[in-house]
């Protein structure tokens, strides 16, 4: 696992961006700023009683929350009882050692036993429960699986790992997602795959159709429940937790534990295994810093800063879809190749415009918080809160879409 280094900084800016010294050194260049604080804007009621009334809160406690400590596994992946493709295609993937909840989690997977993982994304989760569940249906073949995620696009992400990871050992997986083919689902469920990962609206769809037998399923994930009680699901996971078969293992993960997923929780696990990786460090390479706009105009400001060489793919967050697509306007009409993500977009589109910021086709996204989450896409150099987020998780969860496998990255957030 690579050792996260944290930075965080903070410049006085006087009516725009602070202006910034570039070091070179042996691990390529960083950006320095000036070492004062400058106020930030009022924001929504729900972060200033979580943090106080500036933005630069945010950026304090990420980094007090940095780990400037290497992680040393107990466990290294040879040490597992897995499969020797497995072993083989993990170490394909580009893995070396085990993340912390890598380390505790995937030894009582093998076990069988139910498990309660406290982790936000990004700390390697998917993997945990891929990597020996995988290995339990290529060991049992009549074994299934079905992984309950919030977002389609945390579907899609965990499909690719799942992919990867299993690949050569004769594994079929299919998506069960809104805002895609669903008469092509269905044909896909008729061919009975190992796994079937899906959103809780399609979930259901599918079963009330009775084309979704979750007493076929002995193995049951629940990702990020959370998420799920935040955007109203609750229902249709206790409902699915209600027609699963009771001889099954579960597995349950959440950053926190809301009051609302204890129900589910309670008749989800058997004697779990409990493992936290809850607090979320922001990797030392991320500069964070604010862009202070001063009366001025936000959207000059913006244009300004996506005109310097160095930011070179950029992933911009504002809060609404309709803010999002008069952006997407504002800056085409200025020249730029843009590309907006958010819950309107049909799925084939947001598939089509993720690959094709992956693939560098374009460098510049819109999104809102629907692209925060669970979404590792390289190279990003800046992410940039044009709208300020919600709360200290949807911060973290923003910002650390750049920074990632041990590149330098950049967060600013516009303050008024």
């Amino acid at each position: 696992m690579f050792r996260n280094r944290n930075r965080a900084s903070f410049g006085r800016h006087q009516g725009g961006f602070a202006r910034r010294k570039f070091n070179k050194s042996a691990n390529g260049g960083s950006y320095s700023y000036p070492k004062s604080i400058s106020a930030g804007r009022r924001i929504s009621q729900a972060t200033k009683s979580e943090l106080g009334d500036d933005i630069n809160v945010f950026i304090k406690k990420a980094a007090e929350t940095a780990s400037g400590e290497s992680f040393t596994p107990h466990n290294n992946f040879a040490d597992f009882d897995i499969a020797a493709i497995l072993k083989q295609n993990i170490s394909a993937k580009g893995y070396t050692h085990p993340t912390p909840i890598q380390d505790k989690a995937i030894r009582p997977l093998l076990e069988g036993r139910d498990l309660i993982g406290i982790a936000n994304t990004g700390t390697g989760k998917t993997a945990a429960f891929l990597i020996p569940l995988i290995n339990k249906i290529y060991t049992d073949p009549s074994q299934r699986m079905l992984i309950l995620t919030p977002t389609r696009e945390l579907a899609g992400q965990i499909n690719e790992e799942l992919h990867i990871l299993s690949r050569g050992m004769n594994m079929y997986s299919s998506l069960a997602i809104g805002g895609a083919n669903i008469h092509r689902q269905i044909s896909d469920l008729h061919r009975r795959p190992s796994v079937v990962i899906g959103t809780p609206g399609r979930i259901r769809d599918l079963i009330e159709r009775r084309v979704l037998h979750l007493a076929d399923f002995r193995t049951f994930v629940l990702d990020e429940v959370d998420r799920m009680v935040d955007i109203g699901f609750i229902r249709e996971v206790q409902y699915f937790v209600s027609l699963l078969p009771a001889d099954r293992q579960s597995l349950f993960f959440s950053a926190t534990i809301p009051p609302k997923a204890r129900e589910v929780l309670q008749a989800f696990v058997t004697d779990p295994v409990t493992v936290s990786v809850k607090e979320q460090n922001i990797p030392e390479n991320i500069d964070q810093d604010v862009v202070k706009v001063n009366g001025g105009n936000k959207l000059d400001k913006l244009h300004d800063l996506l005109n310097r060489d160095e930011f070179e793919k950029v992933l911009i967050f504002g809060r609404t879809k309709h803010g999002i697509d008069r952006l997407d306007r504002q800056l085409t009409e200025k020249g730029f190749k843009v590309a907006s993500l958010h819950g309107n977009r049909r799925q084939s589109q947001r598939q089509k415009i993720l690959r094709q910021f992956k693939e560098d086709q374009i460098k510049i996204l819109l999104a809102t918080d629907v692209a925060s989450r669970g979404l590792d896409i390289d190279n990003v150099s800046h992410v940039i809160n044009y709208d300020l987020p919600e709360t200290y998780d949807d911060y973290v969860h923003r910002i650390g879409r750049t920074g990632r496998a041990n590149k330098r990255g950049a967060a600013l957030t516009f303050v008024d």
